[in-house]
């Protein structure tokens, strides 16, 4: 199993999940785990999601959340695990 972290962080409003969510479905991401605060009004979200069987290859799908964070006013990333886990080594 492929596995990736997507990391959303900005204002909170509306919709950032279901917008996030639905897209991933539409290129056959499935989410793993998913955990999701508001803090004075600042949303965090990650998500540990399986991308073995992604309907797009990697760089399209981050530049489409990208864009989709860009919309919402909000920071959306996606890195691959190996990568995710190396920078937050302790």
């Amino acid at each position: 199993m492929k596995k990736a972290v997507i990391t959303v962080l900005g204002n909170d409003k509306v919709g950032i999940i279901a917008k996030v969510c639905t897209f991933l479905a539409e290129v056959n991401v499935n989410i793993l785990d998913i955990s999701q605060t508001i803090l004075s009004g600042y949303f965090n979200m990650v998500m540990v999601v399986d991308i073995t069987n992604m309907s797009q290859n990697f760089e399209k799908v981050a530049e489409q959340l990208s864009a989709i964070g860009e919309e919402l006013g909000l920071h959306i990333r996606i890195q691959h695990t190996e990568i995710f886990d190396a920078m937050h080594r302790i």
